[in-house]
């Protein structure tokens, strides 16, 4: 199950469960949008691997308990932020090539 961070790891923005804004690799570092278009290059600092949008985890029980409410979002910040030369320096080979190739 996914934790649903609270917050970028590198700027430390507010991802709260219902924001569209929340970007994931599949080992769910998590940062925003702005950050991933804008900096990473759709590469994931720590695997290479790329980014998706984070599901939103529905607020309300519609069906047999899967909710916000029984399963919480995580709250436990993780802030650790992307040092930018040597993000550039690593993803430099990976973002000519598509994340389901790397």
């Amino acid at each position: 199950m996914l934790e649903l961070r609270p917050i970028c790891e590198h700027c430390a923005k507010a991802l709260p469960p219902a924001s569209l804004e929340a970007m994931i690799c599949s080992f769910e570092c998590t940062f925003c949008r702005t950050f991933v278009d804008e900096v990473l290059g759709n590469v994931c600092p720590r695997c290479g691997g790329g980014f998706c949008p984070r599901p939103v985890r529905p607020a309300t029980d519609w069906n047999r308990g899967l909710s916000t409410t029984q399963y919480p979002p995580g709250d436990q910040p993780l802030h650790r932020p992307v040092d930018a030369e040597r993000h550039r320096v690593f993803s430099r080979l990976l973002k000519g090539v598509a994340p389901q190739e790397r």
